[in-house]
């Protein structure tokens, strides 16, 4: 297949999480020196690599606010659709489980969008800054003609918060570039120069080259029928587990182990930064100022 083929890929934001997360909708925090949220450095970056759709999986509950405070930023820029990850949006012969009322995690937010997205997909979470690199690399894969998903990999010590410890998606990858697991991994905290996961007294000494993922994907459209036979074997198991989440990394490994997909692994040289902790966010503003001093963004996104 030739890469005129392809149809230019879309960006599934989620952002169903927000308003329980910050209490409304303050995720549109400015860090940007003109009032930009980090989701609008997503959206630009996304945009000037070639994506031409982006869809927000949302809450139907928040959909009226956030259509007026987020979505409305960006008609007129890029095509903008919603998917809603509903509770009760689950398979026969399954029924929402009484005093659930948690929903379903990452693979189930992307099932949302499983019937308005047909063409090759980048996934993202709303709040976290990825840098453009992560977005021309997914879109180059996306348009390329292969069957192959891929997942942007970055290195740990450029995710890392100074002011607590934090969980990652820890990544095995073959001599070929292939995924091979992404391991959840918590208590992940700088050590001089490389890092350390602490849960109680077992202390795991990491180098801090350690290749994680941050939750930033690109997938075929065949994936949505993986997610939806992992989460149909979710839900044979643990659908009375009010807390269980399915989780996005845990479904692609199962794919990945039953040797019905292929995930490459896109290095990214760029940090990941997001507000993990409160005293987060005035490195975040810093981080911003000093690329667009260096040229990388302009000094207001949308003039």
């Amino acid at each position: 297949m030739s890469s005129s083929a392809v149809p230019a890929p879309t960006l599934v934001v989620l952002a169903a999480g927000m308003g329980s997360r910050y209490g409304g909708l303050k995720q549109i925090d400015p860090v940007g020196p003109s009032g930009e949220a980090i989701l609008d450095y997503s959206v630009y970056d996304a945009l000037r690599a070639g994506f031409s759709r982006v869809v927000f999986v949302i809450r139907r509950d928040i959909e009226e606010a956030f259509r007026a405070s987020v979505g409305s930023r960006y008609e007129g820029r890029i095509a903008v659709d919603y998917a809603f990850q509903q509770i009760d949006d689950l398979p026969a012969p399954f029924i929402v489980p009484e005093g659930r009322t948690k929903p379903w995690g990452t693979a189930h937010a992307i099932l949302a969008a499983r019937n308005i997205v047909h063409e090759p997909f980048a996934v993202i979470n709303a709040d976290d800054f990825y840098g453009a690199e992560g977005y021309r690399l997914l879109a180059a894969h996306l348009t390329s003609g292969t069957a192959d998903h891929a997942m942007v990999g970055f290195i740990l010590r450029n995710t890392l918060s100074e002011f607590g410890s934090v969980a990652r998606g820890v990544c095995t990858v073959s001599s070929e570039g292939l995924l091979e697991s992404v391991v959840e991994t918590t208590g992940i905290e700088p050590d001089g120069t490389g890092a350390r996961a602490v849960n109680g007294d077992h202390i795991q000494q990491l180098t801090g080259d350690e290749i994680v993922s941050m939750n930033m994907w690109g997938f075929q459209p065949a994936v949505f029928s993986d997610l939806s036979a992992y989460f149909a074997n979710f839900l044979a198991a643990r659908c009375a587990d009010l807390k269980a989440e399915c989780y996005l990394p845990a479904a692609v490994t199962a794919a990945i182990d039953a040797g019905r997909a292929r995930v490459r692994v896109l290095a990214s040289q760029d940090a990941w930064f997001g507000v993990t902790y409160r005293e987060d966010r005035p490195r975040v503003i810093q981080s911003l100022s000093d690329l667009i001093a260096a040229g990388r963004y302009p000094e207001k996104l949308w003039a």
